[in-house]
């Protein structure tokens, strides 16, 4: 690991901590050169996990745009990042059960929807806005108003 101050590789570890969700390693180091202290995460990388697109491409799964979206949608709402990380490691934990290597981008987007749903309205409406890419108003008044059904 490169120190971010001084790219040296020598550093120790000073702290190391499970993720609250459990599915990540969270780990405090100190670099041997120049003192800085800084932060590292360990996770499960999901290779050679693919995402079915709707055009029929296929893509490398990627955790990252995943929060990337979601973090678009909850921009100045009451969510935390602990929220975020939460609802897309549970995302991910479903799609793994339901599909081998290749998720449509259908799942992945209906998954996170669901989530979003339970946690705040207005962030569903966000992310769906986007997602389910809707032609008129008339489309986007008739999934709000199936939000309290």
């Amino acid at each position: 690991m490169k120190c971010p101050r001084c790219s040296s590789t020598d550093d120790k570890v000073i702290d190391s901590r499970v993720a609250k969700d459990g599915t990540s390693i969270r780990r405090r180091r100190e670099c041997l050169d120049c003192g800085r202290r800084f932060n590292t995460v360990e996770e499960i990388l999901h290779e050679g996990l693919m995402v079915l697109k709707r055009d029929g491409r296929n893509e490398e799964f990627d955790r990252a745009k995943i929060i990337n979206g979601i973090r678009r949608a909850t921009n100045k709402l009451p969510i935390d990042v602990e929220q975020i990380n939460l609802l897309v490691n549970d995302v991910i934990d479903e799609l793994m059960q339901k599909y081998d290597y290749e998720i449509p981008s259908r799942a992945v987007g209906e998954g996170v929807m669901i989530r979003l749903k339970k946690i705040n309205q207005i962030a569903y409406v966000r992310f769906a806005c986007v997602y389910k890419d809707f032609r008129d108003i008339n489309e986007l008044m008739q999934d709000i108003s199936n939000l309290n059904t």
